[in-house]
């Protein structure tokens, strides 16, 4: 914080364009598969002779990004995954959207299905596998740089989403695999019981290695049984999230296991455009972010949202 007389800062994100096909508006979200494009990367029309592939090119100009002369400006690739399939996706889809936001979210089972904290479903799992596949043919093959840094959402569709994928990986000793546990990653909060996360406790037993920040509360006090987290309140939560990876967090190549809401929210506040993501699938975003004199501009303030009345049939 800025002491008596100096100036106030605060971190300008935005998206660089041009590396990946997801930034482009030609490129449809609804039939795009990562893992048929290295992750979405572009090829570069001038290639230096001692780089063999496209991550190798992109690293040494990310590189050179981060080592001009500017104090004030970061920049970090963004690897944002969305978890797979979990037992909520099934549900809504059975009952519907409709039915699904105005009944079923806000129980935790039909009797058949449960969903507090939706875990993953066998498919969920398998998505899981072949991004774990995906990730380590590239590493392998294109010489992809290995993330130094994995930070997951609390609900355990993702934490499990994070072990599949990464923790069988033959990993560099210095870029192992440690995910920190960051309660802001989470999904858009409020009403629906498949976001209420389970205890620190929970967490800590079934996955013992994962990093819990020390600001996790034993049990959900954010979670809400009355409204829905509007965009703007998840938009603001998601920019303190980056405020403190970006201040605290030095490593440049990261992989963050979050949400369909909180994807959209992060491309949002990262000025990316739109870019809804299946479960199981990755999007990489490059982003600057800048220092810049002032106080940030504020967001629209919106009330939290009632679930919506359930139509008569």
């Amino acid at each position: 914080m800025a002491g008596h007389g100096e100036p106030t800062y605060f971190r300008k994100y935005s998206t660089v364009l041009g590396y990946f096909l997801q930034d482009d508006a030609e490129t449809d979200p609804n039939s795009f598969d990562y893992t048929a494009h290295n992750f979405g990367l572009k090829a570069f029309s001038n290639v230096a002779e001692d780089v063999e592939t496209r991550w190798q090119m992109f690293e040494e100009q990310l590189g050179n990004l981060n080592a001009l002369d500017t104090p004030h400006v970061q920049y970090k690739i963004l690897f944002l995954g969305r978890h797979g399939q979990g037992v909520h996706n099934v549900a809504e889809a059975e009952y519907g959207t409709s039915a699904w936001e105005c009944k079923w979210s806000l129980l935790e089972t039909d009797g058949t299905l449960s969903w507090a904290d939706a875990h993953l479903t066998t498919l969920g799992i398998s998505q899981a596998e072949k991004a774990r596949d995906f990730w380590a043919e590239q590493f392998l093959d294109q010489k992809m740089p290995v993330p130094q840094s994995y930070y997951t959402s609390p609900l355990d569709r993702c934490l499990m989403t994070a072990q599949v994928t990464f923790s069988e990986l033959k990993l560099p000793d210095a870029r192992p695999f440690v995910p920190t546990v960051k309660e802001l990653l989470r999904e858009t909060n409020g009403l629906h019981t498949c976001d209420r996360r389970s205890s620190k406790t929970y967490i800590r037993m079934h996955y013992p290695s994962y990093n819990i920040e020390p600001s996790l509360t034993e049990n959900d006090e954010l979670w809400s049984a009355d409204f829905r987290e509007p965009d703007p309140a998840l938009d603001a939560r998601l920019t303190i999230l980056l405020d403190d990876i970006f201040e605290n967090d030095q490593n440049t190549w990261m992989s963050f296991s979050s949400h369909s809401g909180a994807i959209a929210g992060l491309l949002r506040v990262v000025g990316h455009r739109p870019f809804p993501l299946i479960t199981g699938s990755v999007i990489p975003v490059l982003v600057k972010a800048e220092l810049v004199e002032g106080v940030r501009p504020g967001r629209k303030v919106e009330e939290g949202k009632p679930a919506p009345k359930c139509s008569e049939e």
